[in-house]
């Protein structure tokens, strides 16, 4: 027993198939079929088998030869067994075939994430399901499980959607996440382990920003953030629209991982793990463009309106400040004031730039509060322009893997740190020498036969202007102060190869002191560079 609907319209000839398709009737059904195609031959065709029980190679005859006479045939709402059978017999890689997805309720569900593509709900104790704001969301869909992936296969913890499913009008992405808690509700029920929260949720994100994608994997969010720019600079007094273009178009190419819309509601703990969720926005491009979405999220948005973040985020205004400038502490590697101020005002030019044109494009400014809000991020964004010259900022640490290979990568960033600190050249000389020396030691000795991560934080302070160097791994213990120094009074025949490096470290700088601590080598290195 068979059925064939076929309804017509502007764009599409729906051909709708029911019951069975096989050789007593499948020479019926192409003659009916084929009439309706030939009626409408300049519309694309549909097959809609959501009711298709069965189908023989009777029935795939039929379809290949509607698939021969249309060539954008597409075959929509497939059941698993009949999916199976085009699968088989190759029909899935000549036209276009879509499973039949099974339908979700999120109706009473309780709200776990909401981002700018989609919201995230707790369908029970073991899965979630992200529900996308576009009602055509399986491109969007596809293209998030596929970086998902990408990040997971780079080493990023992520959770990676199993299962696609029909939610209202729209589509979800399934995801497993048991007895998992979001970081805002951590610190919503939990507020006195906001150091705990900063701490994990800078860890993840350096993780993340150490991450190299290779190219073209990923969207580059500089050339995104150029069109943000270049659109809200029409809407800026003359000058400084030109101003804002100009420092985004200096921000260098970066190929290392950003997430993109990076808060605390897209952090998950699940048992002891904490896993990235809400992977859409994943993008490679420099860090700024990452710090200016984390202040958006805990501040821009609330700034008109406090209690934003509380709608948003579970928590107040103050907690948002509280945890963003804790975390920026944490991420740039410092406790000064200005440092930390100066890189945030850059955060908040590409912030502002990113919701003045996202309220433009939504026309929020047409009603009244939308209006000051948006006269406000204006007004902040201008005072701000007329004070910051570039949106680059150093970040006082690093973690390598304990290879000699990354030995240039670990100078470079001392060296960017000594340049910009106006160390003298025989100095900034002595300072590369030294952490050569103990960068070297660490990669050949540390963890073998093993491997692992080394950590390099610099300081420069001032009063007198002071460079501070932190070598940490977390290696078989060894203390190099206490490698005795070799005798350099005695000729060539006479000396041991070797035990020159830490010596010659010991010589050229002020200080040289080591700790073992939470299982981590500390060797620090000080000179002063006025």
């Amino acid at each position: 027993m068979k059925e064939v609907n076929v309804t017509a319209s502007e764009n599409e000839l729906k051909i709708s198939l029911s019951g069975r398709i096989d050789s007593n009737n499948a020479r019926e059904a192409e003659s009916e079929i084929m009439k309706y195609a030939e009626q409408n031959a300049s519309l694309p065709v549909v097959v809609d088998a959501e009711g298709l029980e069965y189908i023989s190679s009777a029935g795939l005859r039929v379809l290949l030869h509607l698939k021969k006479t249309n060539a954008d045939l597409k075959i929509i709402n497939v059941n698993s067994d009949v999916y199976e059978i085009l699968e088989m017999t190759g029909f899935t890689e000549m036209m276009t075939v879509e499973k039949a997805y099974r339908v979700v309720s999120v109706e009473g569900c309780e709200e776990i994430g909401r981002g700018a593509n989609g919201t995230i709900y707790r369908i029970d104790r073991d899965n979630v399901v992200k529900v996308y704001n576009n009602a055509d969301a399986l491109a969007d869909i596809q293209h998030e499980r596929e970086v998902a992936r990408i990040a997971l296969v780079l080493g990023i913890p992520t959770a990676i959607s199993y299962d696609v499913v029909k939610v209202g009008e729209s589509y979800g992405s399934v995801f497993e996440l048991l007895n998992a808690k979001s970081f805002s509700k951590i610190l919503s029920a939990s507020p006195e382990k906001i150091d705990w929260c900063v701490k994990e949720y800078t860890d993840m994100l350096k993780k993340i920003h150490g991450t190299l994608v290779p190219k073209g994997k990923l969207p580059d969010m500089r050339q995104t953030a150029i069109g943000w720019a270049e659109f809200v600079s029409e809407y800026l007094p003359e000058g400084y629209g030109k101003k804002l273009v100009s420092l985004v178009k200096a921000v260098p190419q970066d190929d290392h991982m950003i997430h993109g819309d990076y808060h605390t509601k897209n952090l998950e703990l699940q048992d002891d793990e904490v896993l990235l969720i809400d992977m859409d926005t994943l993008a490679v491009g420099h860090p700024i463009f990452e710090l200016a979405s984390i202040y958006n999220a805990f501040i821009g948005f609330s700034e008109y309106d406090h209690e934003t973040v509380k709608r948003f985020q579970g928590f107040d205004l103050q907690t948002a400040k509280t945890f963003w400038r804790k975390f920026l502490s944490a991420y740039i590697g410092t406790d000064n004031e200005k440092t930390l101020d100066d890189v945030e005002n850059k955060a908040r030019i590409v912030g502002y730039t990113r919701l003045i044109r996202r309220s433009i494009r939504r026309r929020v400014s047409e009603s009244e509060d939308g209006r000051k809000e948006l006269d406000l991020w204006k007004s902040e964004l201008i005072e701000l322009l007329d004070k910051v010259d570039t949106l680059l900022f150093l970040r006082n640490e690093i973690e390598v893997d304990a290879e000699n290979e990354n030995l240039p990568q670990v100078l470079s960033f001392i060296e960017q740190h000594l340049e910009k600190a106006g160390c003298a050249p025989k100095t900034q000389m002595q300072i590369s020498v030294a952490a050569e020396e103990i960068f070297v030691n660490i990669a050949n000795y540390a963890y073998r036969p093993g491997s692992g991560k080394a950590t390099v934080h610099v300081e420069v302070t001032d009063g007198p202007k002071t460079v501070t160097i932190t070598f940490k791994d977390g290696g078989k213990p060894f203390d190099p102060t206490k490698k005795t120094d070799p005798d350099v009074t005695l000729s060539a025949e006479e000396r041991e190869i070797g035990g020159l490096g830490i010596f010659m470290t010991k010589q050229m700088m002020d200080e040289v002191i080591y700790e073992y601590s939470d299982g981590k080598n500390i060797l620090t290195l000080k000179k002063g560079i006025s």
